[in-house]
């Protein structure tokens, strides 16, 4: 038996009007925490109610148990009816379709859908296949030309265009990438596999080129929903035009200024021309905040209004009272660190739980100093997103060259710093070990020394390397420097993505800075490590369920903490110095600024540290980020950590 809504009474009058909106297409600006999960909730159980067949209903949404979510929830509103609504991701629904019309789309005896690693797989195999004693070694391993592949689908460019926007520096190996795209393609469909990409690509087709399939299912679903609109790509925006048919009852539901992920090829123009494309558009705006006090309102209204391109919006609470945002600058990255875990602790001895305040930033490797303070006090954390710095494969290569310039008979550090030179296997790295064990020599011993083998120039390179570091004495920032100067040529080779990881190259250079002893470095970074991943999250204590949250600004999306802390807020580094030459970059950077700012419900802080060389751009970086900069103090007050 379903019971009486009374909507009025449990919903504000903007989320009413868009839940009582009935025909047409509409369009709701969700501002952060304004209830978005709560309209499109209550309109489920709203159209249900007043007798729409729930089978007629579609939402799509980007999680498949964010769906289930909102339908359970619908259901306890109302009653089990709301259960029987369309709900799932593009994909799941692609596959559905797909599956009573594969035919139509030259799949006449159906198809299988591939996952991400068999993907891999094949793109492997067509690699080695094409691959020639000229380009051995040099294309893009078959994760990156996955990647590859995938987002020219997602963002509907050309292979080439990918390339030379993400990956540059294989651009000379364009023709021979491509002839692999159009083999991966002719693979797929003799095998009659679909990728995930397929699925968005395939329905699409289907619903372009045959009216009369599109038309029924069009029919089929009379009322059509999707959540989180700014994340959509140029593909499910033509679907959710083709499926809108011309009932035109469509709802989307999303925040312009919450589109932060481009580079997973979310579109932003989506959201921006859905008036256009529907010229009859309602557009609603969910303005009333339900999060955070009124003085980080004000803030994060600041920070968006300097956006050059969104809608319009200014959210507002009857939460009356608390402090002001702190804008914090450090005089270096470490005391950065220590001031954040004083205040980390006043806020816990005031009562609020480590579960409940959050160490936000822009790139993993930000929180790398931060991470060791805390496993130096003994906090307890959770880090979630971009993976844990120090136990990055090319940071672990670098630390092992230190190692054996501290301690000379590592075994371990010696054979990862010899196996990652060409023609050196594990029995020729057992050799040299044994060798220079044997003669009691240390570096030394090894750079004097013959070995059998004579068909590695990397071996007469890292002699060359220890040859150099013995001939003076050098500070701890000089000897990363030399090691990381000699590492870049394996870097380049091993990795893809090398660009991103020289940079946290630099930044581990940085940090050696501040050590005076190579021994207090190795040792601090070996100091009771993160030991238990999970997913994207790494723990720094498995057996204390209340951590402080590290997180990226990316993976913080969707979920708020009574305290945030957003670090290294310093231009240059938040927004990125390679954003600051693109006005779209620089754009979606302000954009995941002001969603890193509305995670917060009491207190924010930002803090940067000044005096911080970038190599890149051989500049000193003292500012801090320009989305906060020349804010009033009434509104956003500025402090130097010696003042606190």
């Amino acid at each position: 038996m379903n019971r009486r809504i009374i909507y009025e009474k449990e919903l504000n009058p903007s989320q009413l009007e868009a839940v009582r909106f009935n025909r047409g297409p509409l369009l709701v600006i969700a501002g952060a925490g304004s209830g978005k999960t709560r309209t499109l909730t209550y309109r489920v159980a709203r159209l249900v109610d007043e007798g729409v067949p729930p089978g007629s209903i579609l939402l799509l949404t980007f999680t498949r148990k964010s769906a289930q979510e909102m339908l359970k929830r619908a259901a306890r509103l109302l009653d089990s009816r709301c259960q029987n609504v369309s709900g799932g991701t593009f994909h799941s629904f692609a596959y559905a379709v797909l599956r009573r019309y594969a035919f139509e789309v030259g799949f006449e005896n159906g198809f299988s859908i591939i996952d991400r690693s068999d993907a891999e797989d094949l793109i492997g195999m067509l690699r080695k296949e094409f691959m020639g004693p000229s380009t051995h070694g040099a294309l893009p391993r078959k994760q990156t030309l996955t990647n590859i592949f995938s987002r020219a689908a997602n963002k509907n460019l050309s292979v080439e265009e990918i390339v030379e926007n993400d990956y540059p520096h294989f651009f000379r190996y364009m023709e021979l990438i491509h002839t692999l795209s159009k083999a991966y393609r002719k693979q797929k469909i003799e095998h009659r596999f679909m990728d995930y990409d397929d699925l968005l690509i395939y329905l699409k087709m289907l619903l372009n080129e045959h009216p009369d399939i599109r038309d029924k299912t069009c029919s089929t679903y009379q009322y059509l929903m999707v959540d989180e609109y700014q994340d959509t790509n140029k593909i499910q925006a033509d679907i959710v035009y083709l499926l809108s048919g011309k009932h035109r009852n469509i709802m989307v539901v999303g925040d312009d200024s919450q589109s932060i992920y481009a580079f997973r090829g979310a579109n932003f123009e989506n959201i921006m021309r859905f008036p256009d494309i529907f010229p009859e558009t309602r557009i609603i705006r969910l303005e009333e905040n339900y999060r955070s006090t009124e003085p980080i309102l004000k803030l994060t209204n600041v920070i968006i209004d300097r956006a050059t391109r969104k809608y319009s919006k200014i959210l507002f609470t009857r939460k009356t009272g608390g402090t002001p945002p702190l804008l914090i600058e450090a005089q270096s990255e470490n005391r950065q660190s220590r001031f954040l875990i004083e205040k980390v602790l006043g806020i816990h001895r005031s009562g609020v739980p480590l579960n409940q305040i959050a160490v936000l930033f822009r790139a993993s490797f930000h929180s790398f100093d931060l991470e060791i303070e805390l496993n130096r006090e003994g906090i307890p954390f959770i880090k979630v997103g971009g993976g844990k710095f120090i136990e990055s494969a090319h940071i672990k290569d670098i630390l092992a060259h230190l190692k054996v310039i501290f301690n000379p008979y590592d075994r371990i550090s010696w054979y990862r710093i010899l196996l990652l030179l060409d023609h050196i296997g594990p029995k020729t790295a057992l050799d040299i070990y044994e060798r220079i064990s044997a003669l009691n020599s240390g570096c030394a011993g090894f750079v004097h020394s013959s070995f059998k083998t004579s068909r590695s120039q990397g071996l007469d390179t890292l002699k060359r390397l220890f040859s150099d570091i013995d001939a003076e004495p050098m500070s701890v920032a000089r000897l990363g420097e030399a090691v990381v100067r000699y590492y870049l040529p394996i870097l380049r080779k091993k990795y893809d993505d090398h660009p991103k990881r020289s940079r946290d190259l630099e930044h581990l250079v940085v940090m050696m800075e501040r050590y005076e002893q190579l021994e207090s470095f190795l040792t601090d970074m070996a100091l009771e490590p993160p030991n238990t991943s999970q997913n994207d999250a790494v723990f720094s204590d498995t057996s204390n369920d209340e951590r402080l949250v590290l997180s990226t600004v990316h993976s913080a999306k969707g979920l708020e903490w009574h305290t945030v802390f957003i670090i290294w807020a310093l231009d240059g580094r938040f927004p990125s110095i390679h954003a600051v030459h693109d006005e779209k970059d620089l754009e979606e950077e302000l954009r995941l600024m002001y969603v890193a700012a509305t995670r917060a419900r009491e207190n924010l802080f930002f803090t940067y540290p000044v005096q911080i060389y970038d190599r890149i751009s051989g500049m000193v970086l003292n500012r801090p980020c320009r989305f906060i900069d020349n804010i009033p103090d009434d509104i956003l007050p500025k402090l130097s950590d010696s003042d606190l």
